[in-house]
């Protein structure tokens, strides 16, 4: 069925699953856009096939917003932006972050045939796994500024844009101690390479040069 208004297609499907679920007392059905919703501020696993539409934003509140808390799940989306996830090269900070706290695999491709009606796009399957690092959750939003900060020229190799934040000698220590392929764009760097140059920041470069 075709609604006119996203309210109506919501109001149906609460209602519907309001019955379903009408006897079971740990369930509790919620009809709203999802970026209104009051995420828990406990541990909790999603099971979902989201709107394609507001990918990004669902991402985000729940692999940024929520990562003291989202520990992972499975969620079918469009194909095209769950492929860019896994690029050689990661372009958005957002991207690089996510792999940094969560193991993410492409489970299996879902095509049109298996909804109804059937969409215009393929689609997929996506497991998401937190992974257990020692990490200080209030760093997040200054990790995603680092992150953010070196990826404004992603043309740059590795070395010139460490060098926008550390010093010469500091950017051969830490290519030493982490592996790095200075003479590499710094696009390729990966997740956990990403987090080290990071964790190295705060312990070697005043606070006053951190990005922000």
């Amino acid at each position: 069925r075709t609604f006119r208004r996203k309210k109506d297609a919501e109001e149906l499907s609460c209602g519907f699953e309001g019955k379903l679920f009408s006897d079971a007392r740990n369930v509790q059905v919620v009809g709203c856009d999802f970026r209104n919703f009051a995420v828990p501020k406990f541990p909790f696993k999603v099971v979902s096939n989201i709107p394609y539409g507001i990918t990004s934003d669902i991402f985000k509140i729940l692999m940024f917003e929520s990562l003291g808390n989202f520990l992972g799940g499975s969620i079918v989306l469009q194909l095209e932006p769950t492929q860019k996830l896994f690029s050689r090269k990661l372009y958005n900070p957002y991207t690089v972050f996510y792999h940094t706290f969560f193991d993410l695999k492409l489970v299996y491709e879902v095509g049109p045939e298996s909804f109804l009606p059937p969409p215009t796009v393929k689609s997929a399957l996506l497991n998401i796994k937190r992974k257990h690092l020692f990490f200080d959750f209030k760093f997040k939003a200054k990790y995603l500024a680092f992150i953010s900060c070196l990826l404004e020229k992603p043309d740059l190799s590795v070395k010139t844009a460490l060098k926008s934040i550390f010093r010469k000698s500091q950017v051969r220590s830490i290519s030493e101690k982490f592996g790095l392929n200075l003479n590499a764009q710094i696009v390729c760097l990966s997740p956990s390479q990403w987090l080290n140059c990071f964790l190295e920041m705060l312990e070697v470069v005043p606070e006053k040069f951190h990005p922000s």
